[in-house]
């Protein structure tokens, strides 16, 4: 669960919360994507941002008001 404060979704906690979530596709999936990615010849760091999005998805986000 990600804990934000509502009065601070400014662009900084967004793009760390995007950072995270790439960071956690890397680990998880690094390498799969990355020869999916050279196997059809596509942006292997386009793919990552683009499964770092979907992945935000899936967290469960607790906001403080």
């Amino acid at each position: 669960m990600i804990y934000l404060n509502y009065s601070n979704l400014n662009e900084e906690t967004q793009t760390q919360l995007l950072k995270n979530s790439k960071e956690e596709i890397q680990e998880r999936f690094g390498d799969d994507i990355r020869n999916y990615a050279e196997k059809h010849n596509i942006d292997f760091e386009t793919m990552l941002d683009e499964e770092a999005q979907r992945n935000l998805y899936s967290y469960d986000f607790v906001f403080v008001i």
